[in-house]
């Protein structure tokens, strides 16, 4: 705050041909010299003059050190747990498949905002869906990206959220002094999505016993479902 004060002190100064010194700010008013300009004026017209008016700095989270000759170090503040579980339902015939159920258990520490922070383990969870069985890249023999828009890459929607989706929090204190031992939610819960992309292989495993391990490649789209399946009736003799 004191930085900023001082470079609207520094514009209406030279404006006015005073010292910074001189200028004052009283009563939502910016007296420089015998010039008079309330202040939201004044903040006005150093932005358009390209005055800077917010302050920055850099954040180095303490504690952290790493040997890469010897692999050992603390590289982290701390660590973030999850657990998922999936049902998903199979059509062998067509590759189509639908999520049933998904329930997700994310450590956010002792949440700040619980509600925003199961809505970030939501998003996350639907991002890493997305990346595991439904955005396919594809390039033609020229190697131009052929999915390069939403009318040809495919990303989860609305109807692809689970009818039954159930989110809670592990309510577990956060042993580093973070923020009401708090702890970032952002991307890890994409991970729980594997949760899904392994019940679609646990499904199609049962069409040869669950024998051998399903030839299932990510994404797992459709037509990836459909290959996996023919290579397991194969296996299995049906």
């Amino acid at each position: 705050a004191r930085r900023i004060r001082d470079r609207l002190a520094a514009f209406a100064a030279e404006r006015a041909g005073v010292a910074a010194a001189d200028v004052v700010f009283a009563d939502d008013q910016v007296q420089a010299g015998a010039a008079r300009t309330p202040f939201p004026q004044l903040v006005r017209e150093a932005y358009v003059a390209r005055v800077q008016l917010w302050s920055d700095g850099f954040y180095a989270t303490p504690g952290l050190h790493w040997d890469a000759r010897t692999l050992t170090g603390h590289p982290f503040y701390y660590f973030a747990y999850g657990a998922a579980v999936s049902e998903v339902a199979l059509d062998t015939l067509t590759g189509e498949w639908t999520l049933l159920r998904a329930d997700l258990l994310h450590d956010a520490g002792r949440s700040i905002n619980p509600a925003i922070d199961r809505g970030q383990v939501e998003g996350g969870f639907m991002q890493g869906l997305g990346w595991l069985t439904l955005e396919e890249l594809v390039w033609n023999d020229e190697g131009r990206l052929l999915t390069h828009a939403p009318s040809t890459y495919k990303i989860p929607a609305v109807h692809d959220c689970p009818p039954d989706f159930r989110v809670r929090l592990f309510d577990n204190a956060n042993r580093e002094d973070t923020i009401l031992r708090s702890k970032a939610v952002g991307e890890p819960p994409l991970l729980l999505a594997f949760s899904v992309f392994f019940a679609l292989r646990d499904a199609l495993g049962s069409l040869a016993g669950h024998r051998v391990a399903p030839p299932l490649d990510a994404p797992a789209t459709p037509e990836a479902i459909l290959r996996a399946a023919d290579a397991m009736r194969e296996i299995s003799g049906t």
